[in-house]
């Protein structure tokens, strides 16, 4: 195990000091907490001022079927979100996505952007079968020491319209994903109660969180979202459901949205936002400030839905900020929470930070303020998994297939 000795570094842009990792932890701050160089084995760096925070939480990517190292895909998708689902299957096979390969790609650099921690959906249906997730766990193996990767079964395609996939999603989690996934329960499925009884079915028997995508708008996605919250306070299953996107919740009725608030809270249901530019979005500090853990994701990365998508939470915390302008420092730093602390409590993460005993996940960035660093997202000085050099000026140490 690497023991590091770092000086002038700026936890969370406060006051330079020094920090000293031992055994993949943080053993303490200043001079007098690891001793420094009178530690055998231990290599002393500078840091020159640069900001220590805890590594970047990517809560929501989809990192089997991006076409990260492809050649460039011409786009010609219809506006439905349906449409994108049918053309991303037909594509997926006639492209040769190979769901090992691009998700390594986008593993390596992720991680070389400060990323320590990702959770992936990934595809499972009739045509793929749990290829996708075969490929995925493949990556998580292979890189675990460069990032921890956890997986969502997802039924892109659907579940009750597509007989076998609930099957296959058992599969699933039998091999190794961590998370049952869902999509649209009205909409897609056109079943509400018949796919949330498969989806929390699923998670009792293997006993595992749930993490629903619900892009369905204003009163429909209201009454979807107001089924899982029945269902997770039946269950019992407070803390342990996310909700990705939950677009109703910036629907324009503000008494309704106020409501499920109020019952997102008591439920304990976590919130993921991608703070996407087109759709209505969750209010992020409203949110907050309710008492509700928001994480944020980039999505699809160069994938067959559209060509955007960079896999650095810092880039995605600039745009968490601009899609609820949030302007002032410390708002700034809201934003950057949702793509660290925020990641971390809606995935359960332990010794996740920068207090003695944590996990020596961390990541030094440029600036002279926090909010600086945010916003000018200059090349990551360092990156750091469980205590190890993984990254250095924006490069990762390993190389990407």
């Amino acid at each position: 195990m690497q023991n590091l000795f770092i000086r002038n570094v700026r936890p969370m842009g406060a006051d330079p000091t020094s920090v000293t990792i031992r055994d993949g932890r943080i053993a303490g701050y200043g001079q007098e907490a690891g001793g420094g160089a009178e530690i055998l084995d231990t290599e002393i760096l500078d840091a020159g001022g640069a900001i220590l925070i805890p590594g970047l939480v990517e809560a929501h990517t989809h990192m089997d079927k991006t076409l990260l190292g492809m050649g460039w895909y011409r786009n010609e998708v219809g506006p439905r979100l349906i449409d994108k689902i049918d053309n991303e299957r037909a594509q997926r096979r006639l492209l040769g996505i190979d769901p090992a390969r691009q998700s390594a790609r986008q593993a390596v650099l992720a991680a070389s952007l400060g990323t320590t921690h990702i959770r992936t959906h990934v595809d499972v249906d009739t045509e793929v079968g749990v290829a996708g997730i075969e490929g995925v766990l493949a990556t998580r193996e292979r890189y675990r020491d460069l990032v921890d990767i956890e997986l969502v079964a997802f039924p892109q395609s659907g579940m009750l319209i597509r007989p076998g996939t609930v099957e296959l999603m058992d599969r699933a989690l039998q091999l190794g994903a961590q998370v049952v996934g869902g999509l649209d329960p009205a909409a897609i499925d056109r079943d509400p109660k018949g796919h949330l009884d498969v989806v929390f079915g699923l998670a009792e028997r293997h006993g595992v969180p749930v993490d629903i995508h619900l892009h369905e708008a204003a009163e429909l996605g209201a009454f979807s979202m107001e089924l899982i919250i029945e269902r997770t306070r039946a269950l019992g299953l407070q803390g342990k459901v996310t909700i990705s996107h939950a677009f109703c919740l910036g629907m324009t009725d503000q008494d309704i949205v106020a409501a499920l608030i109020d019952a997102l809270a008591e439920a304990r249901i976590h919130i993921l936002t991608t703070a996407p530019a087109s759709r209505p979005a969750p209010a992020v500090k409203r949110l907050v400030e309710a008492g509700i853990v928001v994480a944020a994701g980039t999505d699809g990365v160069r994938d067959t839905w559209g060509p955007y998508n960079h896999p650095d939470m810092l880039e995605r915390a600039v745009l968490v900020g601009l899609r609820n302008n949030l302007r002032r420092d410390d708002e700034v730093a809201l934003a950057l929470d949702t793509c660290t602390h925020g990641g971390a409590r809606m995935m359960g993460l332990e010794g996740y930070g920068l207090d003695p005993g944590d996990r020596a996940d961390l990541v030094l960035v440029e600036g002279e303020t926090l909010a600086e660093a945010v916003v000018s997202r200059r090349p990551r000085r360092l990156v750091l998994k469980g205590g190890r050099v993984v990254a250095r000026d924006g490069v990762a140490l390993v190389e990407a297939p």
